[in-house]
Order: C-alpha cells, then structure tokens, then sequence
C-alpha cells in the first residue's frame, strides 16, 4: 500500500477490485481540511473513465507493471496472438482487450503490450501504422480542383480516404489517432 501523494500520471492503480491506468492527477487542499488526491482514471478491464477523489489519509495499491515491445503474429478462434521477438513466447490477447486497436494490426508490426502483475491487459498503439492498400479504385481526370480524395481499402479491411495519386499496392502511413492518410512511407 502506498500514499496518494504517489501516486503519477502513467500508473496503474486497483481502485474498486480492478486495475486503474491513472489519466490525470491533481492535489487539492480546502481551506483547514485534510488535502486530496483529484485523480481521472480508465478501467482497463472496460475502458470507462472515472473521476475520483482520495484523500491523503487513505492508502491505494499501486500494481506493478512492465510495458514488453510484442510482434502481432495472427488471429484466430482464440484470439490476438503476439509474440516476443527474444523468447518467441506466445501471449494471447482476447477481442476486448484489442477491439480498439484491431483495424491497425498489421502481422509482423510491433506493438507496446501493457502487463500488470504478468498478465497482458491493453495494447498501446502508435501515433501512426505503415498499412498496404489493397484496393483502390482509379482516380478521373480532370477531378484536381482541390484536395480531392476517393476510398482506399487497407490489408486489415478498414476503408479510408486517400489523395487520388495513391495506388493499389502502395504503402501509406495511417494516423491510429483519427483514422486518416498521412503519407507515403
């Protein structure tokens, strides 16, 4: 057990029986009262956000937690399989834990895997995903008047949209942030 006053942004915390990742955290004092802890934290088992106050006096459990760099390797029935590229251990992550990372895992990328007490609890995207388009259809002539765009569908199925230039088999990087065309890479 620990003190509040430790707790950090980037912690994980059990608050309530589950595992907290700490968002925000302010101190707040009230005049002659005892201070508190303003902390804004996310489930990591739901994915809901909580805003909550500690006080001082009390104590939390901050768990232990290791952030391991893992290969997507496959899907199947069971799950998302990732694998550690030194050991070549499997770690088996089920549809929850991924369902807002799964249009941007592409097989052989690597992706930052949070584990609390060993056991795999989300997956950290980054800011961008290099992805092959798959299909695209051709872009009309004469339709460059100004930033003109058309649909691109990806190797992992997910649709955007693409400057007419970009062509099937390219590769281009995706913003993981709001889904959109950043580049070529």
């Amino acid at each position: 057990m620990a003190s509040p006053t430790n707790v950090r942004k980037g912690k994980v915390l059990k608050f309530q029986g589950t595992p907290h990742l700490v968002l925000d955290v302010q101190h707040r004092t009230q005049g002659r009262q005892a201070g508190f802890m303003q902390v804004t934290m996310r489930n990591l088992n739901t994915g809901s956000s909580t805003n909550t106050k500690i006080r001082t006096t009390d104590s939390v459990e901050i768990l232990h937690t290791d952030n391991r760099k893992l290969e997507f390797s496959y899907k199947d029935q069971d799950g998302y399989h990732f694998i550690d590229p030194e050991t070549f251990e499997d770690t088996l992550l089920n549809e929850a834990m991924v369902s807002d990372a799964m249009d941007f895992l592409v097989e052989n990328s690597a992706y930052n895997i949070l584990f609390v007490s060993d056991d795999p609890l989300s997956i950290d995207l980054p800011a961008s995903v290099e992805m092959k388009v798959i299909q695209s259809p051709e872009g009309i002539r004469g339709d460059t008047a100004s930033n003109v765009q058309k649909p691109a569908t990806l190797e992992t199925g997910m649709t955007i949209q693409v400057p007419l230039f970009i062509k099937e088999g390219e590769i281009i990087k995706v913003s993981t942030a709001d889904r959109s065309y950043m580049s070529r890479a």
